[in-house]
């Protein structure tokens, strides 16, 4: 995202006279027109202000009668790939950021998009499950490799990480392993680096981590389920971890269980309270984590692990574990009916198609 919006803003009252010094002095080849609140009104380009010459429409006017007063924009948490594919399809060179308000936060343009360096974060895919609750399904298929929209949910996983900027990849397998390595192989397909570890026994959701090279992993690890659809920011959640540096960073999702029946409070038989068809809210684990270098190389080789074991222990020798809730969509495709909501999102929530 560009940084250098606040220098390439307008009033709706600023004359065109005023737009054009704006745009010639912000070098953007645009300007922002906001209200008071900040809340983006449109955008002026030098075409806007050519087509309002050709017009016969004073400079001395306000801007808002040349401005596009229904400009393309971009949410606030969007991704890489969303923003090219708006950029490339507009035939625009750069694009308002808004927040849900209608505020506006950013500008990204193409240029800074193509400059956007890779990341050195290495990233693990755990896909060795045997999905033993999509059965039949996964009778000759790994989980990770069911299809959704056409390809494997694995695949849509590794090309949103690839999309953040992530090109050095660790896949754990175990169950159908060949079907996992013959698709992917080295990842240059992707013009990415992939490198398998082998689980020759389960190892839980956390012991896989053990068979890292441990010179791999010299930096904040991205760890990723690989049976869960999602349009979650990871440029977000790596700036986050890196910003609070906890040994741990836990994806989290809201969970709302609603009790469909009058809850009774009681002292012995005297009922103090009745509540009707109360909703409880809890945070679970979204499957996707972030974790210092230090805890994947506590992680014992060839040791069954489970990863709430292993944030526990940390939490425990007294080590920082944060949360990142994901307000994006989110998926955790582990039963057969989750996967048929992954069929009917895929038009809408995929980001690749």
């Amino acid at each position: 995202m560009n940084q250098a919006w606040r220098q390439i803003l307008l009033a709706p009252d600023d004359d065109i006279r005023r737009a054009i010094e704006v745009i010639d002095e912000g070098a953007k080849r645009i300007a922002l027109v906001v209200d008071g609140a900040g809340r983006l009104l449109g955008t002026v380009t030098d075409g806007d202000i050519r087509r309002g010459i050709l017009r016969h429409v004073p400079l001395e006017s306000p801007i808002s009668q040349v401005m596009n007063a229904q400009p393309r924009t971009l949410p606030e948490n969007y991704l890489r790939a969303d923003a090219l594919q708006l950029l490339g399809s507009a035939q625009v060179l750069q694009v308002p950021i808004v927040n849900d308000e209608g505020v506006l936060v950013g500008l990204e343009t193409l240029t800074d998009l193509m400059k956007r360096p890779r990341l050195e974060n290495p990233v693990f895919l755990m896909a060795g499950g045997f999905g033993t609750r999509l059965r039949p399904l996964t009778d000759n298929c790994p989980k990770p490799m069911l299809p959704v929209g056409g390809k494997p949910m694995l695949e849509h996983i590794l090309q949103d990480l690839i999309d953040f900027g992530f090109y050095r990849f660790y896949i754990s397998v175990h169950y159908l392993r060949e079907q996992v390595i013959n698709h992917f192989q080295d990842g240059s397909r992707w013009g990415v680096s992939i490198q398998y570890i082998h689980e020759d026994n389960p190892l839980g959701t956390a012991g896989a981590l053990g068979l890292l090279p441990k010179d791999a992993v010299q930096r904040p690890i991205i760890v990723v389920n690989g049976d869960i659809m999602t349009r979650v920011n990871y440029e977000a959640l790596l700036q986050d971890h890196d910003r609070h540096t906890p040994a741990a960073t836990i994806c989290t999702r809201q969970y709302d269980f609603q009790v469909p029946y009058g809850v009774i409070e009681h002292e012995g038989q005297k009922i103090t309270d009745i509540t009707e068809k109360p909703v409880h809210r809890f945070f679970v684990s979204a499957g996707i984590y972030v974790l210092a270098p230090q805890v994947v190389h506590s992680v014992l080789a060839d040791t069954r692990l489970d990863m709430p074991d292993l944030l526990k222990r940390e939490m425990a020798n007294g080590h920082d574990v944060r949360m990142f809730p994901v307000h994006e969509y989110w998926l955790d495709i582990g039963r057969m009916n989750d996967f048929e909501m992954a069929q009917h999102d895929a038009a809408s929530v995929l980001r690749h198609e």
